[in-house]
């Protein structure tokens, strides 16, 4: 995968962590958590592209990043917990009719994304975008 093309998936990434947050002002819960999966199902789609590796599925993704990344001490372990967790969060929430969804969790979720996405472009020698508000820890208005 080309620079020009890492840039592109971060910022996918970028946008879906903006989209997650506006989402969650909004109250739909469901939306947040599925554009901060995807926040970071395309971070690690560029780290793991920056190797040469492509995965086309979501667990073949997944898995790939334990394998190169976490297992071989790349990235910390927590890294790959947060990016299995968020894809369980958006399995429910996308397909479940009942999701177990809040704005406490869907809150700590973005949270856990922009960790995610923020270090995976400090890996990459990446700058992060101006716009994505980071401080979602912060109560909202």
């Amino acid at each position: 995968m080309s620079r020009a093309e890492i840039e592109e998936y971060f910022a996918l990434a970028w946008e879906d962590l903006a989209a997650a947050r506006d989402n969650l002002q909004f109250g739909h819960l469901r939306v947040a958590v599925s554009r901060a999966y995807y926040a970071m199902f395309y971070a690690a789609t560029a780290l793991l592209g920056s190797q040469g590796l492509w995965r086309s599925k979501h667990q073949g993704l997944i898995a790939a990043f334990g394998e190169h990344f976490v297992k071989s001490g790349l990235i910390e372990p927590q890294y790959g917990r947060i990016l299995r967790d968020a894809f369980e969060a958006r399995l429910d929430s996308d397909y479940g009719p009942n999701p177990d969804l809040n704005e406490s969790s869907t809150q700590q979720l973005i949270s856990n994304a922009v960790t995610f996405v923020e270090r995976l472009a400090q890996i990459l020698n990446l700058e992060q975008e101006d716009e994505v508000e980071h401080d979602v820890d912060q109560p909202l208005p």
